[in-house]
């Protein structure tokens, strides 16, 4: 673990000093194009288990990797030691990889000067979680768990917090200078009832750790598990369910990747059309659906820009249920007469390029919700089924997306608008593309991590596949 040889109280490097970083590694270089890529931060970890503090740890590090272009050949090369010997031998070793790597005929050219967004990424209260304040935050969430577990006996109480604040930096040999700062935290609980039959989860994630509330994630972690015990049995089938915003995005994962540009107007992608041509412009989902990219955006406060430097703007994706816009990397921007939206696509050369993805993760995402809490979503069923969160989600059909799983630490029957039974999990298959033509409601959305929002959703005809003995 490496902290910054410029000054030693830092967590990570200041713009001044990330700037000093990049000129003297790029003074090293010899290459035709060279880029560094600087991550320095710090990150801070509680582990609570059994009803008390079981690990607790943090690291401070910076990293520099350089990447090398000669020719039409580049590779790249990582070190975290950061004195003139060791950045001159890990330049030199990725131009050596690059000598050696075979020619990309995708290869984009580094970026030269770029304008990019301010984004207020960064909280100070985020990065002042030490050790001491996530005991304190621990404790709160143990504590409230265990008031609320009462009326089981008691629950045994497990959770994870994660505070991270690291500042991000990009230069290269044409002068592109980019630095961003921004911190996040993320806390989540389980909850189980001494019987081992009742399973309850909850949690937040943010940049600014004020958001989070450690003793409500305890409670609501505690009073699903107690509320789940003795789950009953029901066959499985099409249900109307309701999704918690966990659930939603748990399941919503498997849809960003499919907006990538090449994939579609290639032919292989999902909204890709028979005999050629997409679906943009066309109604993919339900006219309320609104989903969208942006790091500015105050609920997201992305880093604005890829890893090699090129800025991330807003993009909407899908708009009152209208296919918008797919996500283009620069090779195919350039060869579609587009304009790029995300880093360098190729990138089979040397292992060098990169930068945002094909679904926009790079500048966060939004899914646009309503005005209806997950209670009314409930009022408003007749019969369904209530799930917590998925888990061990894995693909089935990648073209239209249908993805399996299990459902999780809470999954509950829904009797003419009331909660009335804890069940036993499922296994499930499900698209979330095919998801979003069957929504019946759209329920308030909310952060569930940094940098990524989401509402809850009634959806009908969700397929239960099969039972799961999991808790």
């Amino acid at each position: 673990m490496t902290r910054s040889l410029f000054a030693a109280e830092a967590e990570f490097l200041t713009r001044e000093q990330a700037k000093a970083l990049t000129d003297r590694v790029l003074s090293f270089a010899k290459a035709d194009e060279t880029r560094v890529n600087v991550t320095s931060g710090w990150g801070g970890n509680t582990r609570f288990a059994g009803n008390e503090i079981t690990t607790s740890g943090g690291t401070t590090d910076t990293t520099v990797t350089v990447t090398s272009t000669i020719g039409r050949r580049r590779a790249s090369a990582t070190t975290n030691v950061l004195d003139d010997e060791s950045l001159k031998r890990t330049v030199d070793f990725a131009e050596r990889l690059a000598s050696l790597s075979p020619e990309d005929p995708e290869l984009m050219p580094e970026l030269g000067p770029q304008a990019y967004t301010s984004v207020a990424g960064y909280v100070e209260r985020t990065a002042n979680l030490n050790a001491e304040a996530r005991a304190a935050a621990a404790k709160r969430t143990i504590d409230a768990a265990e008031q609320a577990g009462r009326a089981a006996g008691n629950t045994f109480v497990a959770g994870f917090l994660q505070a991270n604040a690291n500042a991000t930096a990009v230069a290269t040999s044409k002068k592109l200078f980019a630095y961003h700062q921004n911190s996040d935290v993320d806390l989540s609980v389980t909850a189980r009832t001494p019987d081992g039959t009742g399973s309850g989860w909850s949690s937040a994630g943010a940049r600014d750790w004020s958001a989070i509330d450690p003793a409500s994630l305890g409670r609501v972690a505690a009073q699903k598990a107690v509320q789940s015990r003795n789950p009953k049995a029901i066959e499985p089938g099409l249900y109307t369910v309701v999704l918690e915003p966990q659930a939603v995005a748990d399941i919503m994962q498997g849809l960003f990747a499919t907006f990538s540009a090449r994939a579609n107007d290639e032919g292989r992608g999902t909204f890709s059309k028979t005999g050629g041509g997409t679906k943009i412009g066309e109604k993919i989902a339900d006219e309320r659906v609104t989903m969208y990219s942006d790091p500015a955006d105050a609920e997201l406060l992305a880093t604005p820009f890829t890893t090699d430097g090129l800025p991330l703007k807003r993009i909407v994706y899908v708009e009152n249920g209208i296919l918008k816009n797919f996500s283009y990397d620069r090779f195919w921007a350039q060869k579609q007469g587009k304009p790029a939206t995300t880093g360098s696509g190729g990138g089979r050369g040397g292992g060098g390029g990169g930068g945002g993805g094909g679904g926009g993760a790079g500048g966060g995402i939004k899914f646009v919700g309503g005005t209806k809490s997950t209670a009314e979503l409930i009022a408003g069923c007749e019969r369904g089924i209530l799930v917590t969160h998925f888990f061990y989600i894995r693909s089935l059909d990648q073209r239209t997306v249908m993805l399996t799983g299990l459902t999780r630490d809470g999954t509950f029957l829904i009797e003419k608008g009331k909660v009335t039974q804890a069940l036993k999990n499922f296994r499930w298959n499900e698209s979330p593309l095919f998801m979003l033509s069957k929504i019946e409601e759209i329920g308030r959305a909310e952060r569930t991590a940094a940098g990524q929002v989401m509402p809850a959703l009634r959806v009908r005809d969700f397929n239960f596949s099969s039972l799961s003995d999991a808790v």
